[in-house]
């Protein structure tokens, strides 16, 4: 038996964008079951048709996406994903939206292939943002809001994390993979993401890069102090 099509809706007051995106999603056999201008239309659309996935603009008039991204993880029943669309590459919007729910972003200079593929990882349940790059968008915002990773205090949802638990998720934070954080801590690799899925669960997070950020604006993590990340020879 066959999955049912990916549904998406798509947001962006560009119409050459959507059109774009539009033609490329059918290609790979994802349906595109709303669009939206602006960000009062993007929670309308998402509200109305109950989609997998949301390809979200950023800088969008009435509404940016930022708002709007909040309204949909905060009043949406299932809760779809969302996947910021963006010009410029470590924007401040970026690290605001991760930190209202979204799983990722995207350039709008992406291939074909690669916005297919985002769509279709996000759908799986993973992060489409690398965890090291979550890392240095939270490193460069939180330097910028001047906090120093002193005076944080540890948020107290993270007591009811294991000392294992939040070990795990502070190598999460430093960038490391599954595969990496099991050789760090001499794990099986399953054992490893029996820990994040129960530290996604405890701190009710969604994936990888709330994780990250979790770690980072609760104190667990200090900017500047984390151990340097190395990959390994034999896990690039």
């Amino acid at each position: 038996m066959t999955e049912p099509p990916l549904r998406v809706v798509l947001a962006d007051d560009q119409t050459l964008v959507r059109s774009g995106f539009r033609m490329i999603l059918r290609s790979g056999g994802i349906e595109v079951v709303a669009e939206a201008t602006d960000g009062f239309e993007a929670v309308d659309a998402v509200r109305r048709t109950r989609p997998d996935v949301v390809l979200m603009d950023v800088r969008m008039p009435e509404m940016d996406g930022l708002e709007a991204t909040r309204r949909i993880l905060t009043g949406t029943p299932g809760e779809p994903r969302v996947i910021i669309l963006t010009t410029f590459d470590l924007d401040q919007y970026v690290y605001a939206a991760l930190s209202a729910g979204a799983s990722g972003f995207l350039l709008k200079d992406v291939t074909p292939e690669q916005l297919i593929s985002a769509v279709l990882t996000i759908r799986s349940g993973d992060a489409l943002l690398a965890p090291a790059v979550t890392r240095r968008l939270v490193e460069r915002f939180t330097r910028q809001d001047g906090h120093d990773g002193q005076t944080i205090a540890i948020h107290r949802d993270l007591a009811s994390l294991t000392p294992r638990e939040r070990e795990v998720l502070g190598l999460m934070a430093q960038g490391l993979s599954n595969v990496e954080v099991a050789n760090r801590l001499h794990l099986a690799e399953t054992t490893v993401k029996t820990h994040v899925s129960r530290i996604l669960a405890k701190l009710q997070l969604r994936d990888r890069v709330q994780a990250v950020i979790a770690a980072y604006e609760t104190g667990l993590v200090s900017v500047g102090r984390q151990e340097p990340v190395v990959p390994s020879a034999e896990h690039p």
